[in-house]
């Protein structure tokens, strides 16, 4: 069903389809660990039951009817370095859902939304050597063809333009806008990376409710940091927040 992309240089030049399985980062990640680590290499699959996503959250898919993939990349990038990657993927994952719709968003970290509605979840998770990224693994799950979902808050290509898609081409269509922000990066167009990234983060300058874990505050979103912190501005000043220290106080 998937064939190895003829528009990229590296990424997905090695693609591995499993019908089925628990999870596709915890898959390439044992193959790395096991010397299967060929930078570019593609894990997807038809069926995840046992996705992960952000918070620990789990990601459901309807099988046979969306991307669900994850990709091994060697981003040459010092531990303290890692969440630009993670910009850059969003960055290429909100490009390419742009071809398709308006409305495009990256919710902090690396949430798509398109019109306040979750369409692409990702989970990126890095093997180091000391303080060097040895190499990353960037899942992503990203809705197609699937119709129902068992939160309001999700949307699907499917939904947004009434069209069937294919997966194999849109799969190819993605693969080349990833691997397009990741040679960027690669090249060292980091500071670019990060000024985009901000540029299409939702709610950014607005002034919303946010929730920690001890309260809940208003403030604005002003940008995230290099170790992708959210800064946020309040009518206390400015303070840095990590992802499992706040929310959105709409987000459930």
């Amino acid at each position: 069903m998937y064939k190895i992309p003829a528009s990229t240089l590296l990424i997905g030049k090695n693609l591995v389809f499993v019908p089925d399985c628990h999870s596709t980062n915890s898959l390439l990640m044992d193959l790395a660990q096991r010397g299967s680590n060929r930078e570019g290499t593609v894990v997807i699959t038809d069926n995840q039951y046992s996705g992960r996503g952000q918070r620990g959250n789990l990601w459901v898919t309807e099988p046979g009817m969306n991307l669900t993939f994850s990709v091994l990349l060697k981003p040459n990038l010092k531990a303290d370095q890692q969440f630009v990657l993670a910009q850059a993927i969003a960055l290429a994952v909100a490009d390419y859902v742009k071809t398709k719709i308006t409305g495009v968003k990256i919710k902090w970290p690396n949430d798509i939304l398109v019109n306040d509605k979750k369409i692409c979840g990702m989970l990126i998770e890095s093997s180091l050597s000391g303080s060097i990224v040895q190499f990353s693994i960037a899942g992503i799950g990203l809705n197609i063809n699937q119709t129902w979902f068992q939160s309001a808050r999700a949307t699907s290509l499917k939904l947004l333009t009434n069209k069937e898609f294919d997966l194999a081409i849109e799969l190819h269509h993605l693969l080349a806008a990833i691997e397009k922000q990741y040679l960027r990066l690669r090249e060292g167009a980091i500071a670019d990376i990060q000024r985009a990234y901000e540029q299409n983060l939702y709610r950014l300058g607005e002034r919303h409710e946010f929730k920690t874990k001890h309260e809940r505050f208003k403030g604005a979103i002003k940008s995230v940091d290099a170790q992708g912190r959210l800064v946020i501005t309040t009518e206390a000043g400015e303070h840095a927040f990590d992802l499992k220290e706040i929310r959105f106080a709409d987000a459930d």
